[in-house]
C-alpha cells in the first residue's frame, strides 16, 4: 500500500529523488528503506527502475545487506511461487557489487544455488560480468537450464563470465554462436526470394493472416508509410490487446504528420484506436491539439490512469504548452509511476525552465536514468550539484548516458 506522496516512506516508494536527499536527516529511514526493498512498491514492475535507487540509498545510509539476505531467505520463497517477491532484492544486491558493496555477491550467489528463483540471481551473476563471482555456476547451470534458458542468459551478448563457461560447457559455446548468427542482417520481407517486391495489397493480405508472417509484414508496411497500414489500424486495434496489434502500434510510429488526420479522428472518437491517436498527436500534433491533450492529460490523472497520461505528458512538452504546467507537477509529486518522470521534466524544461530547475536538481537523485540524464543537463550548476553531477560520473554502476551528461556538463 502506498503512503502520500508527503511522507517520507511515500517518496521512498516511488523513487523520488527529494526522499534520497532528505533520508539521511531522517530517523528510522533505513527500515522504510528495507520495507520498499521486500515489499517492491512500482506501480509497473516492467518499465520502473529502483534497483539502484535502494542500493545507493544503503550504501550512503551505511545499512547492512544481511536483512536483505533473510528477506530472500525465508521460507515463503519455496511456497508461494511468487517471482517478484524477490526479484527487487535481486537487483539490488547486484547494484551493490557495482556500488563495492562485495559482501553482497554472497547471498546472490547462495540465492542462485538454493532460491526458488535462481534463474533471475543467476542472470544478475551474468550481467555483474566477474567470472570469479560466478565460479563454479556453469555446473549448475548444465544441470537446470534448458536451451531456452541458456538462450535467455546469452541474449545480451558475450560477456567475461558466459566466455568462462562456455570453455567447459558446450551447450552455452553452442548458444553464444547462434547469438552471434542471430545478429547478422537479414533480407527484408518486403522482397519475396528471387522475385519483386511484394506489393502493398500483398502485404496487408499477410498481415491478416495473424501468423508468423504478419508481423514483418506489418513493419515493411510501416516502413514504406503506407496509408494501407492506417485502415488496417482500424481493424486490429479495437480488438483486445494482441501482439499484432502492438506491432501495429510500433509501425505507425515511423508515420509523420501526414497521418495527423487519421490520428485527430481516432482520438475524438476514443474509440479503440484512441491511444494511438493521442500518440501520434504526442508526437507529431500542432498547437491546434492542446486543448485535446490537455483533456487527455487531466482525465487520466483524475482517473489515476498513470500510463494514458505518458502520450498526452509527451506532446504538451514538445508543444511548449505553457498551460500544462500545474498538471505536469501534479504528475511528479503524485503518480506512483515513476516511468512518467522522465517526460514530465523534459516538458517542464521546455514549457517553463524557471520552474523546472527544482525539478532538475530534484531529479539528479530520482530513481530513473531518464530523469537523472535530463537533470545533469539542466540542473543549475551549485557546489552542491557539481559534487551529485561528479560522484554521477564517476560511478561505474551508473548508466553510461547519465555518466556522458554528467560528464559534458561539468565539462561545459
Amino acid at each position: 500500500m502506498l503512503e502520500s506522496a508527503g511522507t517520507l516512506r511515500g517518496q521512498l516508494q516511488r523513487g523520488l529523488g527529494r526522499a534520497a536527499r532528505r533520508a539521511a536527516d531522517r530517523p528510522g529511514a533505513g527500515e522504510y528503506v528495507y520495507d520498499c526493498i521486500r515489499r517492491d512498491p512500482r506501480w509497473d514492475r516492467q518499465c520502473e527502475a529502483r534497483g539502484l535507487y535502494y542500493a545507493r540509498l544503503m550504501v550512503d545510509l551505511e545499512l547492512p545487506v544481511w536483512p536483505v539476505a533473510e528477506h530472500l531467505a525465508d521460507p515463503s520463497d519455496h511456497a508461494d511461487g511468487d517471482e517478484w517477491r524477490v526479484r527487487l532484492a535481486l537487483e539490488v544486491l547486484g547494484h551493490l557489487v557495482r556500488l563495492s558493496r562485495r559482501e553482497a555477491a554472497v547471498p546472490l550467489r547462495r540465492y542462485a544455488e538454493e532460491g526458488a528463483h535462481w534463474f533471475d540471481a543467476l542472470d544478475e551473476l551474468v550481467e555483474l560480468g566477474d567470472p570469479r563471482l560466478a565460479e563454479g555456476l556453469d555446473g549448475l547451470v548444465a544441470a537446470r537450464c534448458d536451451d531456452g534458458d541458456i538462450g535467455l542468459l546469452v541474449a545480451g551478448g558475450a560477456n567475461p563470465v558466459l566466455e568462462s563457461w562456455a570453455v567447459r560447457q558446450p551447450r552455452i559455446a553452442e548458444a553464444l554462436a547462434r547469438r552471434r548468427e542471430a545478429g547478422r542482417p537479414r533480407r527484408p520481407v518486403g522482397a519475396a526470394p528471387g522475385g519483386p517486391e511484394r506489393t502493398d495489397a500483398e502485404l496487408v493480405e499477410l498481415a491478416r493472416r495473424r501468423d508468423d508472417g504478419a508481423i514483418a509484414a506489418i513493419f515493411e508496411l510501416g516502413r514504406r508509410r503506407t496509408p494501407a497500414l492506417l485502415d488496417l489500424a482500424e481493424e486490429l486495434l479495437p480488438q483486445r490487446p494482441s501482439r499484432f496489434g502492438g506491432a501495429v502500434c510500433r509501425a505507425l510510429r515511423e508515420y509523420g504528420p501526414e497521418a495527423l488526420p487519421w490520428a485527430r479522428a481516432w482520438a475524438a472518437e476514443r474509440g479503440g484506436c484512441a491511444f494511438m491517436g493521442i500518440s501520434m498527436l504526442a508526437r507529431y500534433g500542432t498547437r491546434q491539439d492542446v486543448p485535446l491533450l490537455m483533456e487527455e492529460l487531466r482525465e487520466a490523472l483524475e482517473k489515476r490512469e498513470w500510463q494514458g497520461a505518458a502520450g498526452p505528458i509527451e506532446g504538451l512538452g514538445r508543444l511548449r504548452a505553457g498551460e500544462a504546467v500545474p498538471l505536469l507537477k501534479t504528475a511528479w509529486t503524485e503518480s506512483p509511476y515513476a516511468f512518467l518522470r522522465p517526460r514530465i521534466v523534459t516538458a517542464l524544461t521546455r514549457t517553463a525552465p524557471h520552474t523546472a530547475e527544482a525539478y532538475t536538481i530534484e531529479g539528479l537523485w530520482d530513481c530513473q536514468e531518464g530523469v537523472r540524464t535530463e537533470a545533469a543537463r539542466f540542473a543549475p550548476l551549485t557546489r552542491e550539484t557539481r559534487i551529485r553531477l561528479q560522484r554521477l560520473h564517476n560511478d561505474d554502476a551508473e548508466d553510461p548516458g547519465v555518466r556522458a551528461a554528467a560528464g559534458g556538463r561539468l565539462a561545459a
